[in-house]
């Protein structure tokens, strides 16, 4: 004869052949009884373990066949070790190892039932909840359930909490909105490439499943030769943590750094030369600063037109796609005007320069 040990069933106050819904509304019913945190009768504790360790193996298909065929000490492996002939649980073996307050959360998708439905205050018990059936006082108990939802909520909000309807399973949890951080960059550091490290602060579950910790993390970002600014770097689920969600992902944006010398247009960098008027009418050689610290020389004997650019080629950014590969080097000229002039010069000036 099969010895029970445990009766699971009769722990979750159903019988044997119980469905899979009458299952999930029975431990619903009992976890919400004998949750620690709002009964504080002596062993509740203990009757909430025994509660989830029933509702672990009644809910898992496999498991509650072993257990209807052979109960506990079949279940746990003492019932035919080795080969377990004669359609015996053979080396099937189960021991509770679960967290009762994860399998609580996960049941209901996170989620604190409590403060959601009945307003429990300071951690006590609301003194108006029916502890045989915590949802009959909002028409969600036993007979509760009419086709349109629990308790005159509409389906789409019932189905919404995890177990609660005929047809539903555990919540889905959502993920957070991206994080986005920008994190500014030398154009030095574009023409040879780096790596950033990156600290940030966030919220993450402890082992339980429900309180949460504030720790930080060092995350290092590859900043590859010649990435243009708005570049996108992801470090996916690293945001806040909580029971309820999934958490976000973490995006970093290339900003380029104001540049004293420089400015930036995609590949090709671009610096401004100051010469004078005169400079300007006659010709002129600028010594222009690259990124790596040289100079080149840029002249030119044709008088020098507003607007106009000289172009060093293969002095500016790497390109991203072709990074062995890079832009240009434009030099622009801005011309500075002389504030004042004797006589005799503009005397000179209008004798030479056409009126047109």
């Amino acid at each position: 004869m099969v010895k029970m040990g445990k009766d699971y069933y009769d722990i979750l106050g159903i019988k044997k052949g119980a469905s899979e819904d009458d299952i999930k509304k029975a431990y619903r019913k009992q976890a919400l009884r004998f949750h620690p945190d709002k009964n504080k009768s002596p062993g509740a504790e203990e009757k909430f373990k025994e509660i989830a360790e029933a509702y672990d193996v009644l809910s898992d298909p496999k498991k509650k066949d072993v257990y209807d065929r052979y109960g506990e000490e079949g279940l746990k492996g003492g019932g035919q070790p080795g080969g377990g002939g004669c359609g015996g649980p053979g080396a099937f073996s189960y021991s509770f190892q679960g967290d009762p307050h994860a399998i609580f959360a996960e049941f209901f998708g996170g989620r604190n039932p409590f403060d959601q439905f009945f307003g429990a205050r300071n951690g006590g018990m609301d003194e108006n909840m029916d502890t045989e059936d915590p949802f009959a006082r909002f028409g969600m108990g036993g007979g509760g359930m009419g086709g349109g939802g629990m308790g005159g909520f509409p389906r789409s909000f019932s189905s919404g909490m995890g177990g609660m309807g005929p047809h539903t399973s555990v919540v889905k949890k959502h993920q957070d909105p991206p994080v986005v951080h920008d994190l500014l960059v030398t154009l030095e550091e574009v023409l040879s490439g780096c790596t950033k490290k990156m600290k940030i602060s966030r919220k993450r579950l402890n082992p339980d499943g429900q309180t949460i910790r504030t720790e930080d993390k060092i995350l290092e970002v590859q900043i590859k030769k010649g990435w243009k600014e708005g570049t996108k770097i992801t470090f996916p689920k690293e945001g806040d943590q909580t029971p309820t969600n999934i958490p976000a992902d973490v995006v970093f944006v290339l900003k380029d750094k104001a540049h004293p010398v420089f400015k930036r247009d995609g590949s090709d960098i671009i610096y401004t030369a100051k010469i004078s008027l005169r400079d300007a009418l006659c010709g002129c050689t600028v010594n222009a600063p690259t990124l790596d610290g040289r100079k080149v020389t840029v002249s030119t004997t044709d008088i020098v037109q507003p607007g106009m650019k000289r172009r060093v080629s293969g002095e500016g950014l790497p390109y991203p796609k072709r990074p062995d590969r890079r832009g240009d080097l434009l030099v622009e000229y801005d011309i500075r005007f002389p504030e004042r002039l004797s006589q005799s010069a503009r005397d000179t000036i209008a004798q030479v320069l056409p009126r047109s």
